[in-house]
């Protein structure tokens, strides 16, 4: 045992110059995370200035938007950038909505929803300027002068959409298809585009009109813009439309439905998720089938409030008679080459006799529009199957197998199926409007024809991209002045610059890099996604608000 006050023979002798060093260390890392503490309280009160707040909208705004853009050229950057410059302070500037919601959430959130469709920067552009349009404090004339010719077109064809129901005194089905013709044969498709996601923003806040209005938008979205987004070819935004204008016309129906929907979701999403992941193993696993495909892919699918109150009210069912509420997709991408075509079609057969392996089939349910496609050219295989186990019954799960091919013409949005969709079954008139369609679509992209992007090697990624735009004189650093003539164009004093810039350089050269102005970007990202979590919380508990209300009006009342 050693002697109190030493060390015990087998322990290690204590060496205090390491922990004077040491407490030196720890002291230095101390003075170190205060400044580093101090430089962001301080940068978070720079971004609290106006100049530093434009900023940040600015800033967070394009990368948001050019995250979800798949092709962004140096072109259509900077016309995404030029619109954000001219649109940010008008839509500060401009009162609440009706709705209660100020102008500029509603400007990016259209704005995020055509950049997540894959829309061109004019159409995203254009959905920026509807907003600022609307408030009435700038003129076509403007936008033409300062944006382009482009972006003003595509704004004046949405602008004349706006109110295309009012051509017809009755809204009857006659009278909704020949306005759906009219719309697909006489207008840019991409304005079409903008108007049905801004009729699915109006029907996701509808709640601040009376009954009566909400029922006639939602009478006028049902017969006109749900199936002409199907038309389109985009059957997200159809189906939405469809079930938010369902809830609207008939509430209790839609309860009704939804209830027993949900009862069924909570159990079987999990499973849904396990079912792709088993069939997506069997079918990468299968040696035959991966010989014939370079790509196979699986995605799951919840029937859609509308189309099953449709399946109840037109086959007469009762909700535990319907059973295709689960549902699988599986698109195969063939090997390239001569005869892809048909090894397309023979792995899609391949692919439905490993799914007979995993499931029992119902054979009264197998559909085979390969081998005998419908008029409109639809090619697919359509299969239920069986996926009761332990003595559990489940609803049946529809399975679709087609090939990339088939997926783009039925789904994509060019092929005359989608036109069928949105309610044309001549073959012929389907024929003709679909290359009306492609036509309009070729000119768009000869118009906004981009130049690969020009950007330096290196700032290819939207973080640099943004960099690139503030540095004007392209010397790789930003200063002050560019900094400054930013805040101006945002409307804002120029002389915050000088302070958000004081933050922000960490080297105290007086210029940003790249990585210094990095550093800014996360800080701001941060915040960003913070305000769009509060946002979202927002979103669900009104949300149960108004399902809660509608099951009280529901109760019977006592006495």
């Amino acid at each position: 045992m050693g002697v109190i006050g030493r060390p015990a023979p087998c322990c290690s002798p204590l060496v205090y110059p390491k922990a004077k060093t040491s407490a030196r260390v720890s002291v230095s890392l101390s003075i170190e995370f205060l400044k580093r503490r101090r430089k962001q309280i301080g940068m978070v009160k720079a971004l609290e200035q106006p100049g530093g707040k434009m900023v940040v909208e600015l800033v967070g705004a394009f990368n948001e938007l050019t995250e979800r853009m798949s092709v962004l050229s140096s072109s259509s950057s900077r016309l995404l950038f030029k619109t954000l410059k001219l649109s940010l302070p008008i839509l500060h500037s401009l009162p609440l909505l009706p709705d209660g919601r100020d102008p500029l959430s509603r400007a990016l959130s259209l704005a995020l929803f055509l950049a997540h469709l894959q829309m061109d920067a004019e159409a995203i552009c254009a959905g920026i300027l509807r907003q600022v349009i609307e408030g009435g404090m700038i003129s076509m004339n403007e936008v033409r002068e300062r944006i382009g010719m482009g972006t003003a077109h595509l704004l004046h064809e949405s602008m004349r959409l706006n109110n295309i129901s009012s051509k017809v005194e009755a809204l009857d089905d006659e009278s909704a298809f020949a306005l759906r013709k009219f719309c697909l044969t006489y207008y840019d498709v991409r304005a079409i585009i903008l108007d049905l996601v801004l009729k699915l923003d109006m029907m996701r806040h509808l709640d601040h009109l009376p009954r009566y209005k909400q029922q006639m938008v939602s009478v006028q979205v049902m017969k006109i813009y749900a199936p002409l987004a199907h038309a389109v070819g985009i059957t997200s935004l159809s189906m939405e439309l469809e079930d938010l204008s369902f809830r609207y016309m008939f509430p209790y129906s839609y309860l009704y439905v939804d209830t027993w929907l949900r009862s069924h979701e909570t159990v079987s999403k999990p499973l849904l998720d396990m079912y792709e992941d088993q069939l997506l193993n069997s079918l990468t696993s299968d040696q035959c089938l991966t010989e014939m495909v370079q790509h196979v892919s699986v995605e799951g699918r919840f029937k859609s409030r509308y189309s099953t109150m449709k399946k109840l009210l037109r086959d007469g069912r009762k909700p535990e008679q319907v059973n295709d509420i689960l549902g699988l997709r599986v698109v195969i991408t063939p090997l390239s080459g001569v005869n892809s075509s048909e090894i397309g079609e023979k792995a899609c057969y391949r692919a439905r006799d490993i799914i007979q392996s995993l499931w029992k089939e119902i054979p009264s349910r197998f559909k085979d529009y390969i081998t005998r496609p419908k008029f409109n050219g639809y090619k697919s295989l359509h299969m239920a199957v069986d996926i009761s186990d332990n003595g559990r019954n489940r609803p049946l799960m529809e399975i679709q197998i087609r090939t990339a091919e088939m997926d783009m013409l039925a789904a994509g949005g060019t092929a005359s199926h989608a036109l069928y969709k949105g309610g044309l079954t001549n073959p012929e008139e389907a024929k003709r409007l679909k290359a009306i369609m492609m036509a309009a679509a070729e000119l768009a992209a000869l118009r906004l024809r981009d130049l690969p992007s020009s950007t330096p090697k290196g700032l290819d990624d939207s973080r640099n991209r943004v960099f690139h735009l503030l540095d004007k004189n392209g010397d790789g650093k930003i200063s002050v002045e560019e900094l400054m003539e930013v805040m101006e164009e945002l409307g804002a004093e120029g002389e915050d610059a000088r302070e958000m810039m004081q933050l922000l350089d960490s080297n105290s050269d007086g210029l940003l890099s790249s990585d210094e102005f990095d550093l800014f970007q996360k800080q701001v990202k941060l915040i960003r996604n913070l305000e769009y979590r509060d946002g979202q919380y927002k979103i669900e508990l009104d949300e149960i608000e108004k399902l809660l209300q509608i099951e009280d009006t529901t109760q019977p009342t006592l006495g």
